[in-house]
């Protein structure tokens, strides 16, 4: 038997697995920017906490830096091709962690009172049946883009949540202010109304569809 008989042919190497987009990105700027977010939920719940004119204050200019990161990274990680499920996933829940808490604490001092608390119940209710949706539907693979409507009535709850974050003590800047705030939460929740019943619409026709077509 010759020599060459004895040679082992050489495996071929393995490919390496693609790298996980979540782990790849978890300390990218984008990311980075998401988790500041959520950072700033308990500093602008500890400001309308503690109350007075400067606490309101630095809550509105924390409230305004966190909104303008949510444009930026989702920007960011759309330019930069660094985009992730973990990004994803997190920007929605520190949307809805800021609002939520803001309402609740605007609620707790009185700032939101009377018919308006219906203004935040509808918001807060919707934000739950979307969340709930979208988790359901992901399961299908259905993805429900924000359609534009949507993004006004971002827009609206935003602006509204300034000019209540900052509450009385904006009325010697400009007198109504919290009347301004109020009327859009209410545009805004009006607006709530409308889009979660374009997503409950998409998701029952998915959960009533006949499972064997």
């Amino acid at each position: 038997m010759s020599a060459e008989s004895h040679i082992q042919p050489t495996a071929a190497p393995r490919p390496r697995p693609a790298a996980n987009p979540s782990r790849l990105h978890v300390l990218s700027l984008p990311n980075l920017l998401t988790y500041g977010r959520i950072a700033a939920v308990p500093m602008v719940a500890g400001c309308l906490f503690v109350g007075g004119p400067p606490f309101r204050w630095a809550a509105l200019a924390i409230f305004a830096i966190a909104a303008v990161t949510d444009f930026l990274d989702g920007y960011l990680a759309r330019a930069w091709a660094q985009q992730s499920p973990l990004g994803r996933m997190l920007d929605s829940i520190a949307d809805k962690l800021l609002v939520a808490a803001c309402l609740l604490m605007l609620a707790s001092d009185n700032t939101i009172s009377g018919w308006s608390i219906w203004a935040a119940v509808v918001i807060l209710c919707r934000e739950m049946l979307v969340s709930g949706l979208r988790e359901f539907l992901a399961e299908l693979r259905v993805s429900v883009p924000a359609t534009q409507l949507a993004k006004y009535k971002t827009t609206a709850q935003m602006i509204s949540l300034g000019f209540l974050l900052v509450g009385p003590a904006g009325e010697a800047v400009l007198p109504g202010n919290v009347t301004i705030g109020l009327t859009l939460l209410w545009i805004s929740a009006i607006l709530t109304l409308y889009t979660g019943y374009d997503y409950l619409r998409v998701g029952l026709r998915h959960v009533l569809e006949d499972p064997s077509e």
